[in-house]
């Protein structure tokens, strides 16, 4: 497989993504930190990892199986995401910024997926 996951543009657009996500969780409320602002970061950084991993690996289904693995962490970033906005820890407009984002990502992994299974 790809050893040069650095040139995927799925895993480019994860780690701007990522970057996204901790400016935008760097103003949650600081008893936060150690709890749902440490699990929202620890999920996206997931994706971008788990990308990288799988270009690694020896197989497309290898690499297929991290990528569905990448796709849960997106998910999950997405439901951590709905409970910080029930809260009001995160602005109207960048959670409908960042629903924007992990739809779009959501649908690059899903038809990377779909490639890789070609």
């Amino acid at each position: 497989m790809a050893k040069n996951y650095e040139n995927l543009n799925i895993w480019k657009k994860s780690i701007d993504f990522a970057s996204f996500i901790y400016r935008t969780t760097k103003n949650f409320p600081r008893e936060e930190f150690y709890g749902l602002v440490s699990q929202i970061r620890r999920a996206v950084v997931s994706i971008s990892s788990n990308i990288a991993e799988g270009a690694g690996r020896g197989s497309k289904k290898e690499f297929s199986r991290f990528i569905s693995i990448a796709s849960g962490s997106l998910n999950e970033v997405e439901g951590q995401l709905h409970i910080a906005s029930n809260l009001d820890y995160i602005k109207k407009e960048d959670f409908e910024k960042v629903l924007e984002l992990i739809k779009d990502r959501g649908s690059m992994l899903g038809g990377f997926q779909k490639f890789l299974k070609k």
